[in-house]
């Protein structure tokens, strides 16, 4: 899938597993977590792994970040759904937070779709046996899409944040022109806050900000988002087309061959997925399920991780172990 040999450009913190997995870490002693990393098509990706000491074989639960995300935006939740009896994943995609960047700045669709296969052949291994759930926003959502669809056995049930086949273009641009904003980096991690700010209005602002120390590296006296620059140079869209239309039709034909349950939770705020494109969905996956969060944008899981992750165990208890009930947001409505 990818079109030209890849190497390794290994990044801080993607190597060997740190250690044995520890009781107790993460504020809660029933949950143990690992820092590890994975193979993806010819880069390591950094990943974390929660398990409940009481993990009952429901299933994996696969967390993949949007652009320009990391990992740690899946923290709550993956602890939550390791507390409830799920063992979870969350992983950098390639070019984001401590997974590799690519020698050649491929950071394409078909790159992205080969590293969540490689990675799914290796969590498979690691957990035998167990029906395997993706749950992926905005661009973490779109390669699970395609994933799920070309390849119907990789997944038992795919969860879609704020991502759909069709993305709005002023929704695309805005998050690329977010992306590009500070090529010189910040004075300060407040600056890159009111950046952040900025982008997000509607969001509250958090009372420190050390926590974007996950999302910044210092290099010299200025900090630089941690992604690779060279993503923006992807050649699957641009800042007037930020999904090419080969993407799109990619998504569209991989959609139509999705068979298993598949969420679609989107921010009611949202400029990305619009009532078209929830339509659109609704005819490619006659069986998909819409949830509309009230009062959020297009961050759906991080402007309201404990009412969406809620929500997101009951789906998956519904759909896969048939344990739980049907999906509710307090804040939401399904359809």
């Amino acid at each position: 899938m990818v079109g030209k040999a890849v190497a390794r450009v290994p990044r801080p913190g993607c190597g060997a597993p740190r250690g044995a997995a520890v009781g107790g870490t993460e504020g809660s002693s029933l949950v143990r977590h690992l820092e590890h990393s994975l193979p993806g098509a010819g880069v390591r990706l950094a990943a974390d792994r929660w398990v409940g000491d009481h993990a009952d074989g429901r299933g994996v639960v696969v967390l993949l970040h949007g652009g320009g995300q990391t990992r740690h935006s899946w923290r709550r939740t993956g602890i939550r759904l390791a507390e409830a009896g799920w063992v979870s994943y969350a992983i950098d995609l390639r070019g984001h937070g401590d997974s590799d960047w690519h020698s050649g700045g491929d950071y394409s669709v078909a790159a992205l779709v080969e590293d969540l296969r490689k990675v799914l052949v290796h969590i498979r291994q690691e957990n035998p046996g167990l029906p395997v759930a993706l749950v992926g926003a905005s661009m973490g959502g779109k390669i699970s899409l395609i994933a799920a669809g070309e390849d119907t056995s990789v997944a038992q049930a795919l969860v879609l944040v704020d991502i759909a086949v069709r993305v709005e273009v002023s929704g695309g641009r805005r998050v690329r022109e977010f992306m590009q904003s500070a090529p010189d980096g910040f004075a300060s991690l407040e600056e890159a806050s009111a950046r952040i700010a900025a982008y997000n209005p509607h969001r509250p602002r958090p009372s420190s900000v050390d926590g974007l120390r996950k999302n910044l590296r210092l290099r010299g006296d200025r900090w630089y988002w941690h992604w690779d620059p060279a993503l923006m140079r992807s050649t699957d869209g641009d800042d007037d087309r930020p999904v090419s239309p080969q993407i799109y039709e990619r998504a569209k034909r991989a959609a139509q061959r999705i068979t298993c349950p598949v969420l679609l939770v989107r921010g009611q705020l949202s400029d990305v997925v619009s009532d078209e494109g929830v339509a659109e969905m609704r005819e490619l996956i006659p069986h998909s399920q819409v949830i509309d969060v009230r009062e959020v944008g297009h961050m759906v899981a991080g402007d309201d991780n404990d009412v969406f992750t809620a929500s997101l165990i009951d789906y998956l208890d519904s759909s896969l172990s048939a344990r739980g009930s049907s999906p509710d947001i307090s804040k939401g409505t399904t359809t």
